[in-house]
């Protein structure tokens, strides 16, 4: 495992530290759509566990790519939506969605 120094000093080792998993990249294609309560996020994502789910929020928060937003209403609910730092990273989902396509497209092809 890299240090921390050595990490920072290599930007994709950064970007892959930050969204470099299934699911952080799977919630971050949902949130790009619209905010998403916890539930619906997970009901959304087939598959991933509560404990897994609630992880991967916990750590983009903490990372500033998402925000958590609480409210105290009849029935009190979070919603989770992107900030400012997760949006500037919609170029590069909508790049890992373009090369998906075309490998589905070739791949059909064969």
């Amino acid at each position: 495992m890299p240090r921390k120094q050595e990490l920072w000093a290599c930007p994709v080792a950064v970007t892959v530290n930050l969204i470099g998993n299934k699911w952080k990249l799977l919630i971050l294609r949902n949130l790009f759509s619209r905010p998403y309560r916890f539930n619906e996020l997970r009901k959304s994502l087939n598959g991933i566990s509560q404990k897994v789910l609630t992880e991967n929020l916990r750590k983009m928060a903490a990372d500033g790519i998402i925000m958590r937003i609480e409210f105290d209403e009849k029935v009190f609910h979070t919603e989770y939506k992107l900030t400012d730092l997760g949006e500037s990273m919609r170029p590069i989902i909508k790049a890992l969605e373009n090369w998906g396509s075309e490998y589905m497209s070739k791949s059909a092809a064969d």
